[in-house]
């Protein structure tokens, strides 16, 4: 079975060759590794394009991402959004980090297969990576009052993008009550402006300016 990426196409009109034919490996690459070593549920691997991928890139139409740029994307789990922002923007510098070891291996021969040069991917905690950035990412790992003191610290003091540097949190559901307690400024722009599928009913990206 293969699944091609018509559904990235649909909302992403100016993709290269090279970009389309990464994108289409995937389904398979996913469906490989995941036999293997868990790193999306089962019932998942057939929804890949919308909720795994699409989801990822709804912070690419809400911040493109400038060639040099450093991105930290924390807990990628299998390399979400990490990946799927590494081939939409292939001058950016994305270090995808996760304290599991066995999906950091997932992570690697994923970026292998596809000859992304712009991936680094380590088997850390957030706490630990080294350097400065310009954004960090990230895909629903912990409520914000936890999540921000990991990377707090780790931002470059200028920006190079019109969006000024900061945290792109992918998350859903009500999220006043956890923003409230984060005590964090943090601006909610909701997916389904992108998007127009159910799934994306819900779906925000977070965006915490520093």
């Amino acid at each position: 079975m293969e699944i091609k990426s018509t559904l990235i196409q649909k909302y992403f009109k100016n993709l290269t060759p090279v970009q389309i034919a990464q994108f289409d490996q995937l389904y398979n690459l996913y469906s490989f590794w995941n036999a293997q070593i868990n790193v999306i549920s089962r019932k998942d691997i057939d929804e890949l394009y919308e909720r795994h991928i699409l989801h990822s890139l709804g912070i690419a139409k809400f911040c493109a991402f400038k060639p040099a740029e450093r991105v930290l994307d924390v807990g990628t789990g299998g390399g979400f959004p990490g990946i799927p922002l590494a081939i939409m923007f292939p001058e950016t510098q994305f270090h995808l980090v996760d304290s599991i070891g066995k999906k950091i291996k997932v992570v690697s021969e994923v970026a292998a297969a596809l000859e992304l040069k712009n991936v680094k991917a380590s088997h850390l905690r957030a706490e630990q990576a080294d350097g400065k950035y310009d954004f960090v990412v990230s895909r629903a790992v912990t409520r914000l009052i936890d999540f921000y003191p990991w990377v707090k610290g780790k931002f470059n003091k200028e920006s190079k993008n019109a969006l000024p540097n900061g945290i792109l949190y992918l998350k859903g559901g009500d999220l006043k009550e956890e923003i409230a307690e984060s005590k964090l400024k943090a601006e909610l722009y909701p997916l389904s402006e992108y998007f127009e599928e159910d799934f994306f009913e819900t779906k925000y990206v977070v965006y915490i300016p520093q």
